[in-house]
């Protein structure tokens, strides 16, 4: 049967007990940044902290008194896993999460706190997949997949029928995609509501799949992204049908924007995204032209991100923006210089992070040495006023790129 606004109406009266109408929060600065006005769907203040948990719990609790017997199974190596396990725990419904043997700790600590059977097995998706059906066969398990499924699209649907309670007059929605079901259900519920209104999706560089499918273009695997929430290779059958139907447009994101994206949403909303969960941000940052003068919503998909990348990426976007620096400088290898160098850093107002002093591994003349510093400023005109300072006095300088 073809998906309706009705079957995403029933799915939301089925879920409103169990999952968190999510906040829709205008960000006066992104708006100004983006040139449009933006309303943050956050549906990272899940408990799970993913929209994730919308379709599961819709889909579970279609079950019959002898599947909630049996159980379910999924394959999933992050926010499905967890949307399973959590209500699946909370309706006292066995359930078994099939992951990757490269699953990050984490993640499967998570899912088994949540009660389910964690069973790690294959390197990759596919592999957990295989694995999942053959013990649904082998054990009597329902199998749940994470996308492809009219009841976790209605599920995730959900979304859309908040996001325009609370604001009705949207000109333009922006979803993640990566298989497709988010962005499905929420352009079916969008669109009944509001046939005007515009449904863009965004992918990232590599794993356009659900653009290239419909396109009929080849399938590149991308590799390594930090948005793997979105990193799917093909899409599902019932999602890529609907999208082609109800989904206006599509953006193509890189990695940098989505770093940005993560950064911006910490900095300015002071709140914690994934990567897929930033896409949407990235993909107005990546064409600001498409929003411009309109009122966006953007869904905020997942927060579900290791501590060390945010750190890594918060660091990142620091060197982007200049205001940490890696300073090269040569100065005679004599007492007292290494002092006056930083002694210069303060007077220009700069924070002197970390210092390596070479005097081997370097082309200068034996009585030269070279200086990397690391340094805090406020932004590059602060670095330029910098190293303009220590020239004057004498100390060359040259900053020492860290990536493109």
């Amino acid at each position: 049967m073809a998906l309706t606004i009705e079957d995403i109406r029933k799915a939301a009266a089925t879920v409103s007990t169990g999952i968190v109408h999510t906040p829709s929060v205008c960000s006066r600065l992104l708006s100004e940044i983006c040139g449009a006005r933006v309303h943050l769907k956050l549906e990272n203040l899940q408990y799970t902290a993913s929209f994730k948990e919308r379709g599961a719990l819709n889909k579970l609790n279609s079950l019959t008194a002898e599947q909630r017997k049996t159980g379910v199974i999924a394959m999933s190596a992050g926010n499905h896993a967890q949307g399973i396990a959590y209500h699946a725990q909370r309706l006292n419904i066995p359930a078994t999460i099939v992951m990757p043997q490269t699953t990050p700790f984490i993640k499967v600590a998570h899912t088994e706190e949540y009660g389910a059977r964690v069973i790690l097995h294959g390197e990759t998706l596919n592999d957990s997949a295989a694995h999942a059906h053959q013990l649904a066969d082998r054990e009597g398990l329902l199998f749940v997949h994470p996308f492809d499924d009219e009841l976790i699209i209605a599920g995730q649907g959900t979304v859309a029928l908040e996001l325009l309670e609370d604001v009705p007059d949207l000109d333009v929605i922006v979803v993640p995609i990566g298989g497709g079901g988010l962005i499905s259900g929420v352009a079916v519920a969008a669109k009944a509501l509001n046939p005007a209104i515009k449904i863009i999706g965004v992918e990232v560089e590599g794993f356009a799949s659900m653009k290239n499918a419909i396109a009929g273009a080849e399938v590149v695997d991308g590799g390594e992204t930090i948005a793997e929430g979105i990193a799917v290779k093909a899409p599902g059958d019932v999602t890529r049908q609907l999208v082609e139907e109800y989904v206006d447009d599509f953006i193509v994101v890189n990695e940098s924007s989505i770093e940005k994206a993560v950064q911006m949403l910490l900095e300015i909303e002071k709140t914690v995204a994934e990567g897929a969960g930033a896409a949407a941000l990235a993909g107005i940052i990546h064409s600001p032209e498409k929003f411009e003068g309109k009122k966006v919503g953007l869904i905020v998909s997942g927060g579900n991100i290791d501590s060390r990348l945010l750190a890594t990426i918060l660091m990142r976007g620091l060197v982007r923006s200049g205001r940490i620096a890696r300073l090269r400088i040569s100065l005679s290898d004599a007492p007292g210089n290494l002092a006056k160098v930083a002694t210069l850093f303060g007077e220009c107002g700069a924070n002197i992070i970390e210092i390596s002093h070479q005097r081997l591994f370097q082309n200068l003349p034996v009585k030269m040495a070279e200086l990397d510093v690391v340094v805090e400023t406020k932004d590059d005109q602060q670095l330029e006023e910098v190293i303009s300072h220590l020239e004057s006095k004498g100390f060359k300088s040259r900053i020492v790129p860290g990536f493109a």
